[in-house]
């Protein structure tokens, strides 16, 4: 498959190694490397996954800009726009609005959306992201669980 991208190559770490069990020994990124290899994934790609998955857990939740005004009103720019449709950008404020994503794992999703190389991110894309984001912020496993429920209840049949 020559389509495979930066965020198949994150789905499929996330699928087979993040969410399994946080207790479980970590695997080194070598071993890592030669399975997505194996798994069919270039190698630039691989390189980009962990680059974005060091970014993800080097970029802790800002203290100063930590703006809990759930009622506050985001105003995308005009790359966000281009990068994030309608439906993505509505979805991100409904879960705000119910509960899942604090203004500061918005910033983040929106954040690790645009580290992406990809143009167009769907729906899909975005909820992985939003996990991938949840699964490595303390305290949020509630949250967490309750976008795992969405995820896989919208995508059954999909997953294998």
């Amino acid at each position: 498959m020559m389509k495979e991208n930066v965020l198949d190559v994150l789905m499929y770490l996330f699928e087979n190694y993040l969410d399994d069990d946080e207790e479980e020994t970590e695997t080194d990124r070598e071993s890592l490397t030669v399975e997505l290899e194996e798994a069919g994934f270039p190698q630039s790609e691989i390189n980009k996954a962990f680059d974005w998955l060091e970014n993800l857990a080097q970029n802790p939740p800002t203290t100063e800009l930590e703006i809990n005004h759930r009622d506050g009103f985001r105003v995308y720019a005009e790359q966000e726009l281009e990068r994030l449709n309608t439906e993505c950008r509505g979805f991100l404020h409904y879960l705000q609005n119910i509960g899942i994503l604090e203004p500061v794992q918005r910033e983040a999703v929106i954040d690790r959306i645009m580290a992406l190389d990809s143009s167009e991110i769907d729906i899909e894309q975005v909820k992985w992201i939003i996990l991938m984001v949840l699964f490595n912020r303390p305290g949020q496993e509630d949250a967490y669980a309750r976008m795992e429920d969405l995820v896989f209840d919208d995508s059954i049949g999909i997953m294998h």
